[in-house]
């Protein structure tokens, strides 16, 4: 077996601090993880990584779309932020996610740009153009004959962090020039 892998679990510490040096104030942190999808590893990552922090995680555990709009039902005023685990179900409900952290004024940190460029705050994660070029790569090598089993499983090498500044503005945030200097996009 080989391929690329897009989510490995030591970025949750990374997002926590992205999100510390955009939200300083954060102390409670709401997650939400699909644990059909996601080992129980990331949910300790998470919480790991905000106690480093000194942040109160919160992780929320859903697998359906209700569960997803019950879950932010309930956030408004009980959290000073929101991590968004990206898979298929959050990925395939992220404009209600994106809408409800909005109007409650949650920020939101999330793994894919998709979600940043739909309303979120902040994203950080893999270049997925990098990644595709990788995978065509793996193609190439397969085809001339290498033996998936001796390639191994490869992690990311090219992250992009994504601000919306629009969004910033609407919860009331203000970024600062350093953060902003180091995102590879700024959605104004």
């Amino acid at each position: 077996m080989t391929g690329l892998s897009i989510q490995p679990s030591e970025l949750s510490s990374k997002r926590l601090e992205l999100l510390r040096e955009v939200v300083p104030n954060v102390r409670r942190l709401a997650a939400l993880v699909n644990t059909h999808v996601v080992d129980a590893q990331e949910g300790v990552a998470i919480r790991t990584a905000s106690a480093k922090l000194n942040i109160d995680a919160n992780v929320l555990d859903i697998q359906t779309a209700d569960d997803i709009e019950a879950t932010m039902a309930t956030l408004a005023g009980q959290t000073d932020a929101l991590y968004v685990y990206s898979e298929p179900l959050t990925n395939a409900n992220k404009d209600k996610i994106i809408k409800a952290a909005t109007s409650a004024k949650i920020p939101t940190i999330f793994g894919f740009r998709e979600f940043v460029d739909a309303g979120g705050l902040i994203s950080y994660g893999p270049n997925f153009s990098d990644l595709f070029a990788r995978a065509a790569d793996f193609t190439d090598k397969i085809l001339r004959g290498a033996s998936p089993s001796d390639m191994p499983i490869e992690q990311p090498v090219k992250y992009d962090l994504i601000i919306n500044l629009r969004t910033a503005k609407a919860l009331g945030l203000s970024i600062s020039e350093a953060v902003l200097t180091r995102a590879d996009e700024v959605i104004e």
